[in-house]
């Protein structure tokens, strides 16, 4: 007796739907009291990987949406490199702007003020580099 909807590839499309959701809950809880593009950043690259994660990737794994080979014959082979595009222009994306907005939040990219010279110091420097001349 087998169980189809016990196996691997049949837990797959819902262990992938599940994590797409929980990936768009954890980032709207976490999102939910920031301000600014940290926090849109966040819930746009979660959004956009729960998309990918929730929908796109079962559909593959159910056979909705064709997927591309370069050598496999394909009933549309313009509409699986379409779907193809849109399931790779998705997850990169989705992950290049959630870890931008994670990258605003924790301080990742604030470039550190230069310490400026008291105006004793800043006398004795310019006596030191005149010209001699």
């Amino acid at each position: 007796m087998s169980f189809p909807i016990a196996s691997i590839d049949g837990a797959r499309p819902v262990f992938m739907i599940v994590m797409g959701v929980f990936l768009m809950i954890v980032a709207w809880r976490m999102a939910k009291d920031l301000r600014g593009w940290s926090a849109r950043l966040i819930v746009g690259g979660a959004f956009l990987l729960g998309l990918g994660y929730a929908m796109l990737l079962p559909m593959y794994d159910a056979g909705l949406i064709e997927r591309f080979h370069s050598r496999a014959t394909m009933q549309d082979p313009a509409a699986a490199l379409a779907w193809h595009v849109v399931k790779i222009l998705v997850m990169n994306c989705g992950w290049l702007v959630f870890g931008l907005g994670v990258g605003i939040h924790s301080g990742l990219f604030v470039v550190p003020v230069a310490q400026q010279v008291p105006a004793t110091e800043k006398s004795k420097l310019a006596r030191t580099h005149e010209s001699v001349a």
